[in-house]
């Protein structure tokens, strides 16, 4: 299945998320109106408990930009493993190279932030690598070659003093560094990883 490419208002209303990662006012309003408008609110039943677990599912993969097969991939690879589950999950989905590039703001967004790795523009451990999938390793350092310091863009994020680190995070500049796993609390995110799991345990 190919990435989706269209618009992400239309993504983000049907999950009622913002997707998008950063503020739009006008998107913010039309949250709560499902597609369909007035009509579609009054003809959205009520979720069955696999369509409740399938929109928790269907969000997960909307926020990291993930196709199903690569999710599925990441579920079934926690489920082998001893420990919360839920936990780990997260785990796999913050230490993706293209999310930590993400996280450290050196991208304004994650689809941003996996194009910069796929065009070579980032550095692991000083050396060049092309895969948003590579899971990050503790002490990973991570920075961007030489061209993309100097991008307007990138610099402009890194003045941004309101930007808040992810815990688990480091950054020092434009040199990143993976300190610690990260845990469920850290990144907070808008859906409900026990649904996810019980999605795939069927």
């Amino acid at each position: 299945m190919a990435r989706y490419t269209g618009p992400k208002h239309k993504i983000a209303r049907r999950e009622g998320i913002n997707i998008l990662e950063k503020e739009s006012t006008s998107l913010q309003r039309r949250l709560n109106v499902p597609p369909g408008g007035i009509h579609g609110r009054k003809m959205r039943k009520r979720l069955s408990e696999y369509g409740q677990q399938l929109r928790e599912k269907q969000k997960a993969k909307a926020i990291y930009g993930l196709l199903e097969k690569q999710f599925g991939n990441l579920v079934r690879t926690v489920e082998d493993r001893k420990g919360d589950t839920g936990e780990m999950l997260i785990a796999l989905l913050e230490t993706r190279l293209d999310n930590v590039v993400y996280r450290l703001g050196f991208a304004k967004t994650r689809a941003q932030a996996r194009q910069m790795v796929g065009h070579g523009q980032v550095l692991v451990n000083n050396k060049k690598l092309t895969i948003p999938s590579y899971e990050v390793k503790l002490d990973d350092v991570i920075s961007l070659v030489p061209k993309a310091q100097k991008n307007p863009q990138v610099l402009a994020l890194l003045e941004d003093k309101d930007k808040i680190i992810i815990p688990f995070l480091k950054r020092q500049g434009l040199v990143g560094k993976l300190v610690r796993m990260p845990k469920r609390e850290d990144s907070q995110v808008p859906f409900d990883l026990q649904l996810i799991i019980e999605y795939y345990s069927r």
